[in-house]
């Protein structure tokens, strides 16, 4: 049977120009048809009234999720905007037609504007690409481009991601988002969280180099207090026009990780609200440690994401608890080629198993085994048990999850047993249900299984392993996949963020034990480690093989035709268990 929106999408269809209105998205809006508007005599200064430009996200078979903003001091009253997919950049053969409401375009929704269009574009082998424009006051928007997914079904047989994450906007410059969106060899683009940070120059985190990236907050602080001040960084962020050029060229699929919301943000439990460590909500003594401006927060910062990051999540901004406002884990099908699970797992996740104090509780906690414990869940048991079932039950040639904290183990050891984690803020603090996934993925002897992976502003690939005390490369099935992190496109990296702190040779004692040699030696699942340079990451799947590519871009340079090198090139053949390391020459 037929649901409501394919009938009047199909009624819509009919004649070309019968109206036909239904909710998407929270926005009304009307099927024009086909038939071309006259855009003749158009205005082109898109900045002016599309002041954060244009991106998609989240394709399905028919659709993809559209997004504009329309800048406050260029809305008329009763004027309606439009929206025009077409086959081609010119709009010379049209798909579709919409109007939307002017009352949509609303300060409710801080004037963003979110559209699907799932059941709207035809199924094709292609998936696209598929050029789009919003029109607003006679005025023409830049031009975006999406895909959907393919409808190859068995016959698809290759895909290609960017991967990216933490692009805090204070630290440095996007080049690396320039080479991204120059990149039309790339698929879809999957941001991994830390879209953007929720600091305005926390001097933990940002040193603020950069004098023209500094951003000041409606509420005075140095971190988002309300929605206010997340609003305000979002609209920052989306302001940069190499982050636009990305997002106008790749339809994205993102996850947030903590900086969305609060540093290290994980769910207190025990008084049923946000934890946020390093809050002033929870440090400060002003603020008491409210729980309930804490879970505002929380709603806040879900509110301010649904409505600047493009994606097909189901979200109720009555809820007026977090658990019930927004869930952001899902699944994308790609025929029968991939199945991609992104998590989410900050919202769900206890508390850190060995406290909250920074150094010796949340990353490297000593004489504490807490991190063991069964109890401890990073996904909470309705994702876990979603996410188990999909990965066990999927018949996809490839399987993928993307990840926002390193899924392997990062630790200091001795004859493969392990001393003390490095970072129990990761799937570390959190062993027993990693056990029981990769058990799971082992019992049910799924094969092709990867991981994608951010946060930890790091280029690392590394083998996963169910056991990371079994040393020996020949028990095959110890080994479930492999595991490619990204690194950040401007955050500061392992060594800018601890070695801020040191002396000229502390540093140098700090990087040498964050050399790829020292990190192996006790993570020999660890193949590739580097945690000296910023930029982003490709991942290639094909019949045989995935193939990950690490790209190296200067942040600290402000121009779009900034270099790249290649210093990683990994792949994961279907018919060995470990990486293999490839050359990096002409990339």
């Amino acid at each position: 049977m037929m649901d409501r929106r394919r009938f009047l999408s199909a009624l819509g269809a009919m004649g070309g120009g019968l109206l036909v209105t239904w909710q998407a998205q929270a926005t009304d809006w009307v099927n024009l048809g086909s038939a071309p508007l006259d855009t003749s005599g158009m205005r082109t200064d898109s900045a002016r009234v599309f002041d954060l430009s244009v991106s998609s996200a989240d394709p399905s078979l028919t659709g993809v999720i559209l997004w504009t903003h329309i800048n406050p001091d260029a809305i008329k009253p009763n004027e309606p905007l439009y929206l025009q997919v077409a086959l081609d950049a010119n709009f010379q053969t049209m798909l579709m037609q919409a109007q939307i409401a002017p009352q949509d375009i609303s300060p409710e929704r801080d004037h963003t504007i979110k559209i699907d269009l799932d059941g709207q574009l035809p199924a094709t082998k292609a998936g696209g690409p598929y050029f789009y424009r919003f029109i607003y006051d006679r005025t023409l928007s830049r031009t975006g481009r999406c895909r959907t997914l393919s409808s190859a079904g068995s016959a698809l047989k290759h895909l290609k991601f960017g991967l990216l994450t933490c692009q805090d906007y204070t630290n440095g410059y996007y080049g690396a988002l320039s080479h991204v969106a120059k990149d039309d060899s790339l698929d879809f683009v999957l941001h991994l969280g830390d879209f953007i940070y929720e600091s305005a120059g926390d001097p933990r985190f940002q040193s603020l180099p950069f004098a023209d990236r500094m951003l000041v907050l409606p509420s005075g602080g140095i971190v988002a207090m309300d929605l206010a001040d997340y609003r305000t960084i979002y609209r920052k962020y989306r302001s940069d026009p190499m982050l636009q050029a990305a997002m106008e060229r790749h339809t994205f699929i993102c996850v947030p990780d903590d900086h969305e919301t609060a540093n290290d943000s994980y769910w207190d439990y025990a008084r049923d609200t946000l934890g946020a460590p390093d809050h002033p909500y929870t440090t400060d003594p002003q603020y008491g440690n409210s729980p309930a401006l804490l879970k505002q927060l929380k709603l806040d910062s879900q509110r301010a994401w649904t409505e600047y990051v493009p994606a097909r999540v189901s979200y109720n901004p009555l809820a007026t608890h977090p658990h019930e406002a927004l869930k952001v884990y899902r699944q994308f099908a790609f025929g029968s080629f991939l199945d991609m699970f992104m998590i989410e797992n900050r919202t769900y996740r206890s508390p850190h198993p060995c406290g909250e104090k920074d150094a010796l509780g949340r990353y490297v906690p000593i004489g504490c085994t807490k991190y063991n414990s069964p109890e401890q869940t990073l996904l909470g048991a309705t994702q876990h048990n979603w996410l188990v079932e999909g990965l066990t039950q999927s018949k996809a040639t490839w399987k993928l999850m993307g990840n926002q904290t390193f899924f392997g183990r990062l630790a200091v050891t001795f004859l493969g047993a392990e001393l003390a984690p490095l970072d129990v803020d990761a799937w570390d603090g959190f062993n027993a249900e990693r056990r029981a996934l990769t058990g799971a993925l082992r019992e049910a002897k799924v094969r092709n299984y990867l991981v994608v992976t951010g946060d930890l502003h790091t280029f690392m690939a590394s083998n996963t392993k169910h056991d990371y005390g079994n040393l020996n490369p020949l028990d095959f099935d110890n080994f479930v996949g492999a595991e490619f992190m990204t690194p950040s496109v401007t955050s500061a990296n392992l060594g800018e963020m601890i070695g801020s702190k040191l002396t000229a040779e502390q540093r140098t004692l700090l990087m040498q034990g964050l050399a790829a040699p020292a990190v192996r030696l006790n993570n020999p699942h660890i193949q590739y480690f580097n945690s000296n340079q910023q930029g982003y990451s490709t991942l290639e799947l094909t019949d045989s093989y995935a193939e990950w590519v690490a790209y190296a871009v200067d942040k600290s340079v402000n121009d779009p035709a900034v270099a790249r090198k290649c210093v990683a090139r990994q792949r994961k053949y279907m018919s060995l268990p470990w990486l293999m390391a490839q050359s990096t020459g002409g990339y």
